[in-house]
């Protein structure tokens, strides 16, 4: 019958007995006549209408609506009938008294008392009533008691068994519920209705304990088994509940509780950790994996002579169950659940992350714990102490390993002493044992002592790298492991003596500065001068060092600048600079015009002369890997002041021969130039750094493992951290964007390429057929009338000296120059730079094109065919991926803004200067806030060397008059002509 909300009505709940679900909860709402009396005018209420009636409902009957709408069984079955089941099937299938599902059984009542004590929470002055078996919401209504009832359990022992009982109370008053009736709402907690009375308990009183005698006056524990009943049963009651007993003695204990930890070996066998005691219900332990043998560290507490196993849903009381003879006592211990918790918090918050209690941890890393926190447990009164069903002994005092390290001429001294309590330990024995990562040792009493994890972590690098001493059992670290020192001292886990000096050596601007030499044929910018002073600096404590400044900021001349200096200081051994092939002209000539007092021999070539004696007549020697390569056997035995490798990335591959080799020569000092010192990965800068500090990274083996695996594998950040440490003092590396301020607008450079040995056979075999032809043309016209042969026959020698290719399709071998650009192309890619790259030849341009489509490196393109001039510029200014322009002469030439470039290729030299500035300004122009490098590729012994000479003869010329190619060979003599083909 419906109820209108317009009318008087009011909100009630009735208990109903469902047949699966135990006692539940409905919601009504009820018409009120004009006295304000129930009708009989009834309607359920749910979440669907409750809106209709929110006129006459609080906070609270929403809330009670929704509850009681999460246990009716529309809802049980949504929620528990995966099957899909109907109503009827489902309930008869699940609750078969033979058949039944027990699991969904016990799920579906823990669900419900969970919703019903909720519910019982809010029914406080609401209307609550008993159903009538004819659905009559309203049949017997229950008063709510506010007041809490208490119980308490009554023991009575005789000779032949034991009985028990529960007493109620409630307002002073004791509680007839036997055969009243009476019913159990909810079980957990319990809430119990007796003669339209609902009561619940002080406490949490489990309503199992109470239900066995809502229809019996007391249960009989037979004697035979009252032992085994009184450990399991009485003994948890009495620590939970009120209890009063006759025949055996229920003692009261109360004290400080003692925070205890308990360590314990882990036996592979059983997951589960030994207990202290046996009666708690959760054993599950906090697991930490690992390789190393476990332990478990069990919190307990101490009450008096009882001791108790942390559960942070331990009751307030615990009980300790004694027997003699036939007497039993009940020790029960008021516990600190407080204080337990507040110490299982501390334990927590310094790492030991207790679960129920308890911890499994690798062993060494449980005694690194205990060893670093020995302090603070010993101030705080926990003690700690070994389970002793445990077959090993172990140590538990405080642990220490003291080092001490002092600066020596070469090396690093290194003094430490190891204690496990009294014992000193032979610090050579334990550094073995730190190395091959063995845990544990027997000291002289016969306890075990184990070595902290963190010894491990912190000493094991610093360890590997130190060396035996003269005396036994010293050991020393060289002094180009200065890094590792100064980290060990700052983290307190070494006392260091070391030179303020030698300090500086982390920080590049507190590095003192060195005289410059007095006949360096020029001026070190300012940033070159402190590289300067660095390489100084390394050679003063005999370290190896890697200068690794971008390219174009003048490693050659910071080099030339140091040997100017060790000739000037006296030194008389020469210095061996190794170099790639086509680098050896640009170092010939780079030392003739910054040092020109440096007596250079360029040890190269087939016919060099294969002795050693004749080195001790110059001061520099130049020579290339493949020469060292083949000619290791006796270079090695000669000593050299300095060996410097130039672009030393061709030693990073340490299995190769010309590592090998170059790791055989024998120098005061070591020095490596690259501006890629990583190409590929980290084993690249092991094989660079073990040559210029040897022992600096470890072995192979061992940089490995420590660095290699977990920095590339498994991108380990602390490892990058550890390795970038090591190496910062041997690496200065300076980027354009740096060093800005010190740089000229733009830096020229001329790179000088020496042909491959097809090549030149190509290009002499046309030098010498067009130079007949030319001087014939000349000799019968006139040298006026010859200017399209000779055009022609240079444009054939200029492109032979590019690449044969452009000349012949069938040509099968490399060019020289071709091979320098795409290494100098590599290098600056890899520095993040963009670069413009200008030839008059499309066909020259072409070469690279199909270069980098095939590497599948995307690049711009401009010739004089292309249409989507635009798109091109603006994506190459605007996309950072793109680092490559390819451009001819002619189209882009003028109008262009590339100023998004750093860095210009001229593969070709131009006839007229002005034409290659023109190019270059494509770049340095306004907007431009970056140094612009500009290298011209220069093919040696070629038309190229020689057009660049003429450049400078007929400069004034082409700055007055010329303005074309044609103007320029127009301007040529006779004599210009043989020049050139010479």
């Amino acid at each position: 019958m419906k109820v209108s909300p317009a009318e008087p009505f009011k909100i009630v709940y009735s208990i109903l007995n469902h047949e699966y679900l135990g006692y539940i909860f409905e919601s009504f709402a009820v018409q009120l006549n004009a006295q304000g009396e129930f009708t009989f005018q009834v309607q359920s209420i749910s979440s669907k209408n409750i809106k209709e009636f929110r006129a006459g409902l609080d906070a609270r009957d929403f809330e009670l609506v929704k509850l009681i709408d999460d246990i009716q069984q529309d809802n049980i079955l949504r929620k528990f009938n995966s099957k899909k089941l109907s109503t009827v099937d489902f309930f008869l299938k699940v609750y078969d008294p033979n058949k039944g599902d027990k699991t969904i059984q016990e799920s579906i009542a823990t669900y419900v008392e969970s919703c019903k004590e909720k519910i019982l929470e809010r029914l406080y002055d609401k209307d609550l009533f008993i159903m009538g078996n004819d659905g009559n919401p309203l049949w017997k209504p229950v008063i709510l008691e506010k007041d809490k009832a208490t119980i308490r359990f009554h023991f009575i022992r005789n000779a032949e068994n034991t009985h028990y009982f529960p007493a109620i109370r409630h307002q002073q008053q004791k509680l007839e519920f036997q055969y009243k009736n009476a019913f159990l709402i909810c079980e957990e907690p319990a809430w119990l209705v007796l003669e339209g009375h609902l009561y619940q308990f002080e406490g949490h009183v489990d309503g199992k304990k109470i239900k066995p005698f809502l229809a019996k006056k007391f249960i009989a524990i037979p004697g035979q088994v009252e032992e085994q009943y009184y450990e399991r049963f009485v003994a948890p009651l009495i620590a939970s509940y009120d209890v009063v007993a006759r025949g055996f003695e229920i003692r009261n204990v109360s004290s400080q509780p003692k925070t205890v930890l308990t360590i314990s070996e882990f036996s592979s066998l059983s997951r589960k950790a030994p207990l202290l005691f046996a009666n708690s219900d959760n054993d599950e332990v906090a697991t930490i994996e690992d390789d190393d043998s476990d332990v478990i560290f069990d919190l307990s507490f101490q009450y008096g002579n009882f001791s108790f196993h942390y559960d942070n849903l331990a009751h307030a009381s615990s009980v300790y169950m004694e027997k003699k003879g036939n007497d039993y006592l009940f020790n029960k211990v008021k516990r600190r659940i407080d204080v337990e918790n507040t110490s299982a918090d501390l334990l927590r918050e310094h790492g030991l992350e207790l679960k129920n209690g308890k911890i499994q941890m690798p062993k060494s890393q449980a005694f690194g714990w205990l060893q670093i926190h020995a302090a603070w447990l010993a101030e705080k009164g926990i003690a700690v102490k070994q389970n002793t069903n445990d077959s090993k002994r172990y140590f538990l005092g405080y642990s220490s390993l003291d080092i001490s390290i002092q600066e020596g001429h070469d090396w690093f001294d290194i003094n430490a002493k190891v204690w496990f309590g009294d014992f000193e330990i032979p610090f050579i024995q334990l550094r073995n044992y730190i190395l091959n990562r063995k845990k544990e040792f027997l000291l002289p009493n016969g306890e075990t002592a184990v070595i902290p994890e963190w010894w491990f972590t912190k000493y094991s690098e610093f360890f590997s790298f130190t060396e035996s001493g003269n005396d036994d059992g010293h050991l020393r670290l060289r002094m180009h492991h200065l890094a590792l020192i100064q980290e060990l001292k700052e983290e307190n886990l070494a006392s260091a003596i070391i030179s303020r000096k030698l300090e500086n050596l982390r920080d590049f601007n507190h590095i003192d500065p060195a005289e410059p030499p007095v006949h360096f044929n020029g001026t070190l910018r300012p940033y070159q001068k402190a590289g300067y002073d660095w390489l100084q600096f390394l050679k003063q404590y005999r370290f190896g060092g890697c200068l690794a400044d971008d390219m174009g900021l003048g490693k050659t001349v910071q080099t030339l600048a140091l040997l100017q200096s060790q000739k000037e200081s006296g030194t008389t051994e020469p210095s061996m600079l190794i170099m790639p092939t086509s680098l050896l002209y640009n170092w010939q000539l780079e030392a003739k015009r910054f040092t020109p007092e440096l007596k250079v021999l360029v040890y190269t070539g087939t016919n060099r002369e294969k002795d050693t004696a004749q080195f001790d007549e110059y001061d520099l020697i130049l020579t290339s890997y493949g020469i060292i390569r083949l000619d290791i056997d006796f270079l090695r035995l000669y000593r050299f002041h300095y060996v410097i490798l130039d672009e030393s990335q061709a030693i990073k591959n340490p299995a190769s021969i010309i590592t090998k080799a170059v790791k055989n020569l024998n120098a005061a000092y070591r020095l490596i130039l690259t501006g890629t010192p990583v190409e590929n990965n980290t084993l690249d800068l092991w094989s660079q750094m073990s040559f210029v500090n040897p022992g600096l990274l470890g072995s192979q083996s061992f940089f490995r493992d420590e660095f290699q695996v977990p920095i590339e594998k498994r991108g380990d950040e602390e490892k990058t951290k550890r390795l970038y440490n090591l190496i910062k003092p041997f690496i200065l590396r300076r980027l354009k964007s740096q060093v800005a301020t010190d740089l000229p607008e733009k830096v020229e450079s001329v790179q000088y390429c020496d042909m491959s040995e097809e090549q030149e056979k190509a290009y002499e075999e046309a030098k010498a057929y067009y130079r007949n032809l030319i001087l014939q043309s000349i000799d019968k016209e006139g040298i006026s009338k010859s200017q399209l042969v000779v055009l022609q026959g240079l444009t054939k020698l200029r492109q032979l000296a590019n690449h044969p290719l452009m000349v012949n399709p069938e040509y099968e071998f490399s060019s020289g120059k071709f091979e320098d650009v795409i290494y100098k192309l590599q290098t600056v890619m890899a520095e993040k730079h963009k670069i413009l790259i200008f030839s008059q030849y499309i066909k020259h341009l072409d070469l690279f094109r199909n270069y980098l489509e095939e590497k599948n490196i995307t690049f711009a393109y401009l010739d004089g065919s292309t249409k989507n001039r635009q798109e091109q510029v603006e994506t190459f200014q605007e996309n950072d991926q793109i680092k490559i322009f390819l451009i001819s002469l002619k189209a882009g030439g003028l109008g262009l803004n590339l100023t998004a470039a750093d860095y210009v290729f001229i593969l070709d030299p131009w006839w007229n200067p002005a034409i290659e500035a023109q190019a270059v300004d494509r770049a340095h122009r306004i907007g431009q806030d970056k140094t612009v490098f500009t290298y011209k590729f220069i093919t040696k012994n070629s038309v190229e060397e020689k057009i660049l000479a003429l450049q400078k003869t007929k400069k004034q010329l082409a700055d007055d008059l010329i303005s074309n190619e044609d103007g320029f060979i127009k301007s040529l003599s006779r004599e210009d002509v043989l020049n050139l083909l010479a």
